[in-house]
């Protein structure tokens, strides 16, 4: 293949750079007026329990799913390959 490295190299580094940028993170502020948003638009009313105990569930659900995304993080389960096993002294 054809072509000059350095466009190449200068191609994938600007690709490196938007797919980087497209990764943002909320600060903790930003996550609880987005979770307080989303618990109002279930219906409760800040300054509740029932509003607490949603941006609770919000939290824990979050918890879990990061919990799930570092156990299995690429492969999904474990891979268990079953080969079988000749026993001695059987002979068909």
């Amino acid at each position: 293949m054809k072509g000059n490295p350095m466009k190449k190299f200068t191609f994938c580094g600007l690709v490196l750079i938007a797919m980087l940028a497209g990764c943002q993170t909320m600060t903790p502020e930003e996550r609880r007026a987005a979770d307080g948003q989303t618990c109002r638009s279930y219906g409760f009313r800040p300054q509740t329990d029932a509003f607490a105990n949603c941006l609770l569930q919000l939290e824990l659900d979050r918890r879990a799913a990061r919990r799930a995304a570092f156990d299995e993080p690429f492969y999904g389960p474990p891979l268990v390959v079953y080969q079988p096993v000749p026993v001695r002294g059987r002979h068909r």
